[in-house]
């Protein structure tokens, strides 16, 4: 059963963040000076974890995180971004580009909680999950398809380099708990996966992992931390167990996690 590494981080700051205005998916605001630190810094922390593959929403705040990131890695610089539709944020329809206090009036007024609310022209949650299902399942897909049967691992990514520099990052018993073999190494990891994308979509994807995947969770885990948008470049690690035929074994390393940010959002 192949079992690879998911890095999935929220992109950087953008001034319409900062200013609490509805981006979507018909806004594509770029990085703000914020946001361009925050990636470079984000790539600083993971420079030494090898990944194997790196998806990008195709919006331009998030093409910006992924390639501020990759420039900082010691083996990843000209590693290919594949840009996907299917990870870009929740469409908002006509409260795009305009104040969250306007959504959050149109919700109230129409008696629903924010969250939960779909502007006219907007995408439900459902909707969004189903994104994300198909995202994941085409992972699953591709994994299974490059690895084979015999569960070899990719060209130029030993195994057990992909398995160390993510337990060097996440240290164990620090965020959670990495499962351990009996020899004190981590299972094989076939691919180790890089994914930047958007708060309300990463909400709807992690949603899916827990509830409908019932994922594994650290138990240092909080439920504020489940409960929480993804800061701005904050980092969530999955282990994914897949066979052909099964739905997934998935085992969260950490969610939102963010202290390599410690001290970036007030530089000037």
């Amino acid at each position: 059963m192949p079992r690879f590494a998911l890095t999935i981080i929220r992109h950087g700051e953008t001034r319409f963040n900062k200013e609490k205005i509805i981006q979507g998916q018909g806004v594509d605001e770029p990085l703000s000076e914020t946001g361009f630190r925050q990636a470079a810094t984000t790539g600083q922390f993971l420079n030494n974890v090898q990944f194997t593959h790196a998806f990008s929403s195709d919006l331009t705040r998030t093409k910006q995180t992924i390639h501020g990131i990759l420039e900082q890695s010691r083996f990843c610089k000209d590693m290919t971004v594949k840009y996907d539709s299917r990870l870009r944020e929740r469409k908002y329809g006509v409260v795009e580009g305009k104040p969250l206090s306007e959504m959050r009036a149109m919700a109230k007024a129409a008696g629903e909680e924010c969250p939960m609310f779909t502007p006219p022209g907007g995408e439900t949650l459902e909707q969004v999950k189903m994104r994300a299902k198909d995202f994941f399942d085409f992972i699953c897909q591709l994994i299974l398809g490059e690895t084979g049967p015999r569960e070899g691992r990719f060209p130029g990514a030993p195994g057990s380099r992909l398995e160390s520099c993510l337990v060097e990052v996440f240290p164990v018993g620090k965020r959670g708990s990495l499962e351990l073999c009996p020899d004190g190494g981590t299972p094989g990891l076939v691919a180790s996966i890089l994914v930047v994308s958007h708060g309300a979509y990463m909400r709807s994807l992690f949603g899916y992992l827990l509830s409908d995947l019932k994922c594994s969770l650290p138990a240092t885990l909080g439920k504020l931390e489940l409960s929480s948008v993804t800061p701005n470049t904050g980092i969530s690690v999955f282990f994914v167990d897949c066979e052909e035929g099964c739905e997934p074994a998935i085992q969260c390393i950490c969610m939102n996690f963010h202290e390599h940010l410690n001290g970036v959002t007030e530089k000037r």
